[in-house]
């Protein structure tokens, strides 16, 4: 178990947290900014009544010590306050709460399917927020087929992105229409809207009609592709993070364009997700040796966005409603044939904090974080 401890004193007093051979000092600043007296913090709402973006640059403690866990530190600026050493050892992390994705194969099991009525009770609920998560899809079964309820499907897990398709959109065969995603051709694996800012974070798909026999949806773990690329040709991974690619929607009323690269890594150099349609990219000019190297990595991540190791394909039935992460989980379609009937679907946006403020909050009340 953790133990914070006090060493030293006067001007050379330091506060410590020690984890088994793990010890880290808390200084001085850090430990100030995270004070819940009730002078510095409001009760009700967690926010700070005081401004730690203007404690002076030398703060330092002045005087502390353990009781019962529990530290009780004096600043330079005069301040007591007293921290439990389960928040200290809560804090020293910068998590933000929500489990970590894992990426994922075709042998995985994945999408995991949930009847609709699992949203009733806050058990079942964050068990399938859970897989949504760390899997980055789920399926829920059992869907009233009428028209809209993706939307009241929707607000049930966030927060509707409203674009120039609407607050939901119809995907079904429409000749002439000015995206083929309305059409009966095939897709590939991409993400939806690469050329917003932000783009959408979290599509749901829900099937009211299917009378076809092709278009199969199918879904890829954009994470599980990119660490395959990243482990065969660092050198391309790299391009891919590095080298921003312009992608454009236009159609007679709309022009929209955002410029960024096909991989996106946080801090530390891990994928957080990936902006890929091969409908709708345009990669910049570079020299004849770096556009060779860069199509070499565009090429292999499309080959294993494809591959049936990866890649699940499944068949959308009536009631079924589809959900993925779009800036993680690839989908794309089969062709079909609507001379063989209709097949109906409707989608709609979500912002991506909807179900990660949901988790979190029904992880707060079970005790479960």
């Amino acid at each position: 178990m953790a133990e914070v401890t006090v060493q030293g004193s006067g001007p050379d007093v330091r506060v410590v947290l020690r984890d088994g051979a793990d010890e880290v000092d808390l200084p001085a600043l850090w430990l100030r900014q995270y004070s819940a007296e009730p002078t510095q913090l409001d009760a009700v709402t967690g926010q700070r009544l005081f401004d730690p973006h203007l404690l002076p640059v030398d703060l330092s403690i002045t005087s502390a010590s353990v009781d019962d866990g529990a530290v009780s530190v004096t600043f330079s600026d005069g301040h007591t306050s007293t921290y439990p050493r389960d928040r200290l050892v809560a804090l020293r992390e910068l998590h933000d709460g929500v489990p970590a994705p894992v990426p994922w194969r075709a042998g995985d099991g994945v999408p995991a399917v949930h009847p609709w009525s699992a949203l009733d009770d806050p058990v079942t609920e964050r068990a399938v927020l859970l897989d949504l998560l760390v899997r980055g899809t789920v399926v829920l079964d059992g869907v009233a087929t009428e028209p809209g309820t993706i939307l009241t499907a929707a607000r049930r897990l966030g927060f509707v992105r409203e674009t120039n398709f609407g607050a939901l959109f119809d995907v079904r065969s429409s000749p002439g229409s000015t995206d083929l995603a309305y059409r009966a051709v095939p897709l590939s694996a991409h993400t939806d809207n690469p050329y917003r800012v932000p783009v959408p974070g979290i599509q749901l798909l829900h099937c009211l009609v299917n009378e076809t026999t092709g278009g199969l949806s199918s879904l890829v773990d954009g994470l599980a592709a990119a660490q395959i690329l990243r482990d065969e040709d660092p050198v391309g991974f790299d391009l891919l993070a590095t080298v921003p690619v312009r992608f454009t929607y236009r159609d007679p009323g709309t022009e929209i364009v955002a410029i960024l690269p096909v991989l996106s890594l946080d801090r530390e150099g891990v994928v957080t997700g990936l902006s890929c349609s091969p409908r709708l990219d345009e990669v910049p000019l570079l020299p004849a040796d770096d556009l060779r190297r860069y199509q070499g990595a565009r090429r292999r991540l499309s080959q294993l966005l494809a591959s049936p190791d990866l890649a699940v394909e499944l068949r959308l039935e009536p009631g079924q409603l589809m959900v993925f992460d779009n800036n993680r989980v690839l989908h794309g379609r089969t062709a079909f044939d609507p001379n063989e009937g209709l097949r109906h679907l409707q989608g709609c946006y979500i912002d991506s904090d909807g179900p990660r403020t949901r988790y979190r909050v029904l992880s707060r009340e079970d005790g479960a974080r």
